[in-house]
């Protein structure tokens, strides 16, 4: 090698075998060659045979790989550094050693840096084992993107290649003294730093692995460490850049993950002084970075969360994460073009947390309306010639109803509410009328609303979905009911002077549908189908 490496790869090591020999033959295997790679692995006090590994690989490929070893630092931090002061390459990129990367991730990686001049370049990164890894940076290259305006701050992996100038000049390196997360104050000041970062999306640089024994450093921390890292990461990013919509995009991260985290289905159950102590420290840092725009950007859910903990309402917290976990989100109380989340502490003076904290502020809601929604009954009612479906169905609202329809609807549901299960329709778009009579009540026996609906079932042809049609937050959303594997009311004849056949059914997603077709026609190709059989039967005897 003439001159320095293109790149080198830093590797902290510590108990990862067997998966520590996937994770080097990957970095050996480059196609960008040997002759342009440089390879540190630092054992950081190794006790499952990780270091004899290392130094097996460094005895067969000496000119590429080198290995440190030290005692046990507790973290990747210190390896990390121990690794960046010996390195030499134009670029460098760190790698988990747990992971591994695809065979032509780093000659992708270094030819787009040049191609670009960026300073950082984000490979795509997928999951193996069960890892989340987030994927909405990923959609399509992109040569010059934003720390603000993308969903980087989503992905803060140190995982990238970096410029080794940029790292350099600016002495970038990993807080020693932080257990969890110190790739992001290293990545954060390297995006806010750099000239140009750039996305390679359209190859998989680099396999996140999620271990069998589940023992990533990341799925290890207890709440109050994670708690103390996070608090320096956002003292860290709010150093670097100034109140502000930069540094809400920035921070919005670790309001969504983080600290979210934290106030998840096992807070309830953790001791009364570990949850005061949460709540403490979550508080202080919705005071020092929580603006208004974050707040009102903030999904109800976690919104009310982060409110109770910034009073210090710690049951009240508790016993809306349990009451959720046990039985779902609460019902919404619609008051006119106004909804609220009725979770506990709403509107309790004792509490005193603002009204806007339980609103639902424009962000959609038909997932939980979707599930909020529960079919009860169905059974038909004749009277004369003329026969309906009789529809019981409980929603999870209250209050002001007087927008609720339940109407018969033509054509399949777009695949955009499959996984909602439910969808919000376009502004100013048409609002379907009920289809018949409704009548709306209080539910008996728990908070919601139950809607009886009197269907009339079309002279026709015709195979028609049910749907509830509701007015939340001056939005109107479409909510097709889920028969969840209730009694259907047996298939029936209807009609003296043009029969036909009604029958009410669960479609391939479990939603309710009314099927009718004209007897006769049917008989007819029943009819034509017993004939064919039948001639069937004579050739083959």
């Amino acid at each position: 090698m003439t001159g320095p490496p293109d790149v080198t790869v830093i590797v902290a090591v510590y108990n990862t075998m067997p998966y520590l020999t996937e994770c080097l033959d990957s970095l050996v295997a480059q196609s960008i060659g040997l002759d342009r790679l440089e390879v540190i692995a630092v054992d950081d006090g190794s006790t499952d045979g990780s270091g004899p590994e290392l130094d097996r690989f460094a005895a067969r490929y000496p000119e590429t790989v080198t290995v440190l070893h030290q005692a046990n630092s507790g973290g990747p931090a210190a390896p990390s550094n121990r690794g960046l002061e010996r390195a030499t390459g134009l670029f460098v990129f760190f790698v988990g050693s747990d992971d591994r990367l695809g065979e032509e991730a780093l000659e992708r990686l270094v030819a787009y840096a040049d191609e670009h001049g960026s300073d950082v370049v984000v490979g795509r990164a997928v999951g193996v084992n069960g890892r989340y890894v987030h994927q909405k940076l990923y959609e399509h290259n992109a040569p010059d993107i934003s720390l603000y305006d993308s969903p980087l701050p989503f992905t803060l992996a140190n995982t990238k290649l970096f410029r080794r100038a940029l790292v350099e000049k600016y002495a970038l390196r990993f807080p020693e003294d932080l257990p969890v997360g110190s790739d992001q104050p290293f990545t954060i000041e390297a995006c806010v730093r750099a000239r140009r970062i750039s996305v390679l999306a359209d190859y998989i640089c680099y396999y996140a692995v999620k271990r069998g024994d589940a023992s990533n450093i990341t799925y290890r921390a207890d709440h109050l460490s994670r708690l103390r890292c996070t608090a320096r990461i956002m003292a860290h990013a709010a150093g670097l850049v100034e109140a502000g919509p930069n540094r809400d995009a920035l921070l919005s991260r670790h309001f969504t993950w983080e600290l979210s985290k934290l106030l998840l289905a096992d807070f309830p159950a953790l001791p009364a002084v570990t949850r005061k102590t949460l709540c403490d420290g979550i508080a202080e840092l919705l005071d020092a970075y929580y603006s208004d725009a974050l707040r009102d950007g903030t999904g109800v859910r976690r919104r009310v969360r982060f409110g109770l903990a910034r009073q210090g309402a710690v049951e009240a917290l508790s016993r809306a994460i349990a009451d959720e976990t046990r039985q779902g989100a609460p019902p919404f109380l619609l008051e006119g073009d106004r909804a609220f989340a009725a979770y506990p502490g709403f509107r309790d003076p004792a509490i005193g947390l603002d009204d806007r904290y339980y609103e639902v502020l424009g962000e959609t809601v038909a997932g939980r309306l979707a599930a909020g929604t529960a079919f009860e009954s169905a059974d038909w009612e004749q009277h004369g010639e003329d026969l309906g479906l009789i529809v019981r169905v409980r929603l999870k609202v209250t209050g002001d109803t007087s927008s609720v329809a339940v109407a018969l609807a033509q054509g399949a549901m777009p695949q955009s509410a499959d996984r909602p299960g439910a969808r919000r329709l376009p502004p100013g778009g048409p609002r379907p009328p009920s289809s018949g009579d409704v009548v709306v009540k209080a539910a008996e026996g728990g908070p919601g609303t139950v809607v009886l609906a009197r269907l009339p079932v079309p002279a026709a042809r015709a195979k028609k979905g049910v749907r509830v049609y509701l007015d939340v937050a001056g939005r109107t959303y479409e909510i097709p009911v889920r028969t969840e594997g209730r009694p259907m009311p047996l298939a029936r004849r209807w009609g003296e002077a043009e029969p036909h056949r009604v029958a009410a059914w669960p479609n391939s997603k479990g939603r309710l549908v009314i099927t009718t077709a004209p007897l006769m026609e049917r008989e007819g190709w029943a009819t034509r189908l017993w004939r064919v059989l039948g001639s069937e039967r004579k050739r083959s005897g």
